[in-house]
């Protein structure tokens, strides 16, 4: 199979060309909110991210990472950060430079692997804003390696992710309201879907993605040497799935560089 990064990079693109909700940029109105002080952003699929978690914005130097799409960025920009915007996906990348130009926001947008922030000194960040996104690669330790490096000391990383269980069952069955636990973990589409069921996702342009554990994905954290300060849970819709209507499948985490 080709590179994966590069087939979620351009799935990425075809999501945004087809109006996936996670490609749709904010308002003016929003941006207008922002300017006042009125504003929430998401790090999963429905729980607003506590304001205490980021603080007054006015000066912070904050990173977006894998972060495009203009939902997130122009928000923070507008609240008085100065926002550099990295993400994989030339057509997010797009949804942040349109936001800036439109509204005069202090956002820069750059395409890179949220695994590499090589481009960045260490010590150069106030915050690291991380939504749910490292379901697309194997293993989101380097993620939180990079992050600790670039923040400032007292600095915050900002992260959702995937929870295990939701890796476990078999898609369609899920979607159907029937519970089939079929996967192991550490979970990846390439590795455990049938070829056929592969070739469908492809067909729909859909990314391919993995599951991580816990050690991986808390304790990836406490090894780069961030200390947990914060957490929640959170959830899709009721009804969407089977395996999410009985436990939360995602998670938040504030995570703090001494």
């Amino acid at each position: 199979m080709e590179d994966l990064y590069e087939y979620n990079r351009q799935a990425w693109d075809r999501q945004a060309a087809g109006g996936n909700k996670w490609t749709i940029p904010v308002t003016e109105a929003q941006v207008r909110a922002a300017a006042r002080g009125e504003w929430s952003v998401l790090l999963t699929p429905q729980k607003p991210v506590p304001a205490a978690w980021f603080g007054d914005l006015r000066g912070r130097r904050l990173l977006g990472l894998a972060s495009g799409g203009g939902q997130q960025g122009p928000v923070f920009a507008a609240a008085g950060a100065s926002v550099v915007i990295l993400d994989a996906s030339p057509a997010q990348l797009a949804r942040d430079r349109d936001c800036a130009a439109l509204y005069s926001l202090d956002l820069t947008a750059e395409e890179g692997d949220m695994r590499d922030l090589s481009r960045f000194a260490d010590n150069t960040f106030d915050l690291v804003f991380h939504p749910v996104s490292n379901s697309f690669i194997p293993d989101p330790r380097p993620v939180w390696r990079e992050a600790a490096r670039v923040l400032k000391p007292g600095g915050r990383l900002l992260s959702g992710f995937c929870l295990p269980q939701l890796f476990l069952v078999d898609p369609k069955k899920d979607d159907a309201g029937i519970i089939d636990v079929r996967f192991t973990l550490p979970y990846s589409d390439a590795e455990q879907m049938k070829p056929e069921e592969i070739a469908e996702l492809k067909a729909k342009g859909e990314p391919l993605c993995y599951g991580h554990t816990l050690d991986a994905l808390l304790g990836g954290q406490l090894d780069a040497g961030l200390v947990l300060k914060g957490f929640y849970e959170d959830n899709w819709p009721k009804g969407r799935s089977a395996i999410c209507d009985r436990l939360p499948c995602f998670a938040a985490t504030l995570a703090v560089k001494p």
